[in-house]
């Protein structure tokens, strides 16, 4: 017999080094290490302390009502998004999760203590809305708080996390996006690990999307906890707001993995205050960190070139790519840091990586074995 080439075993030995990082037991406590000891493909946490519920092996993605509706949100609005989500392929595309934010319920629990929907803008209920999503293969999504209230003042689910949770799996709910408004105090480590147990409790699989504003740096526990962390506060719709996220987030890279994610908050591609550049740039960085990707826009009335962004077939395959290690920015330059570089390591063949520019620059990202240029 041939003897094996000495690259090939060197190959298969890395090979077998990453995969075994992925199994790695669950819930091991680890030392932050330094920060002198980092690389650009750091993944001294990787795969050590993802929630093992069967959910997010990669970020999710879908939609969320909350950066262009806010508040004005009802039952018509999340039907034609679902509508919409399939009429333009972009369901094919991944996005599964048609996730409704704050103000769906009542400013009050009913006389039984629990939540209930808006009768005005919900009148169906949200099983009935749940079934209308299901049917078309999607999945649906709630909003509550780690709270009394919500942020927009209405009921939180602060010591009625068992109640709760019956209620979201009895009405078929597939995610719940956990705020962390009027917390009266409590820190979130204790706040958001009873929703969780919670949930398991129900039987019935809900990703849990942790929403603590990386107030108490939650990528160092929040693993254990949820399938997705929020690592930062709210995004608004501006370059300075996207990019001095994208740089907070950037610090947690080594935290993520197939399980859960650093979430740096929903997408604004579409709403209006970014330029077409700097959007693509926006999806472009998102994809990149291993990032939810969900969309923030009205995609019942997108135009083609959000939509050309929002479905660019190679950017989320490099977001949802299943070895799922986050990439990291290695270097900047130009005038107002125009230009920025990112790479990450997405296997032992090479690496993809990426110049992210706007304001008249270029944006790029590369593969091992091509370069896709989307300036």
């Amino acid at each position: 017999m041939a003897s094996i080439p000495l690259i090939l075993l060197l190959s298969l030995y890395a090979l077998y080094a990453a995969m075994a990082a992925r199994i790695s037991p669950l819930f091991l406590d680890l030392e932050r290490p330094a920060s002198w000891l980092r690389t650009p493909f750091d993944t001294s946490n990787y795969g050590k302390l993802q929630l093992n519920n069967g959910l997010a092996l990669t970020p999710q993605m879908g939609w969320n009502s909350w950066n262009f509706f806010g508040c004005n949100i009802n039952e018509k609005v999340i039907k034609e998004t679902a509508d919409a989500l399939i009429s333009t392929g972009l369901a094919d595309l991944g996005y599964k999760y048609v996730n409704i934010d704050d103000c769906w319920s009542s400013l009050t629990r009913n006389t039984k203590g629990e939540l209930e929907p808006d009768p005005k803008t919900f009148p169906s209920g949200i099983k009935a809305l749940a079934d209308y999503v299901h049917e078309k293969g999607l999945k649906l999504g709630i909003y509550s708080d780690a709270g009394a209230f919500t942020c927009q003042v209405r009921p939180g689910s602060l010591y009625h996390e068992n109640d709760d949770a019956q209620l979201f799996a009895l009405w078929g709910v597939d995610y719940l996006k956990y705020d962390n408004c009027f917390n009266l105090g409590i820190k979130p480590e204790e706040r958001y690990p009873p929703m969780r147990d919670a949930l398991n409790s129900t039987g019935r699989t809900i990703f849990y999307s942790l929403c603590e504003w990386g107030v108490d740096d939650p990528a160092l526990w929040a693993g254990k906890v949820g399938n997705s962390w929020r690592t930062t506060d709210d995004i608004t719709d501006s370059w300075e707001s996207m990019t001095t996220i994208a740089d907070l987030n950037d610090k947690w890279a080594s935290y993520a993995g197939p399980g859960g994610w650093n979430d740096p908050d929903m997408l604004e591609v579409g709403n209006g205050g970014m330029t077409y550049m700097e959007y693509r740039g926006h999806f472009s960085i998102w994809a990149l960190m291993k990032a939810p990707l969900l969309m923030g826009c009205d995609v019942r009335k997108m135009t083609a070139k959000t939509f050309e962004i929002l479905s660019n077939e190679e950017v989320i395959a490099v977001n949802q790519d299943p070895l799922g290690v986050q990439g990291r920015k290695v270097s900047v330059g130009g005038n107002n840091d125009c230009s920025q570089h990112e790479t990450l390591q997405e296997n032992v063949a090479g690496s993809y990586g990426a110049e992210v520019d706007a304001h008249d620059c270029k944006m790029y990202i590369f593969s091992p074995t091509s370069s896709l240029s989307v300036s």
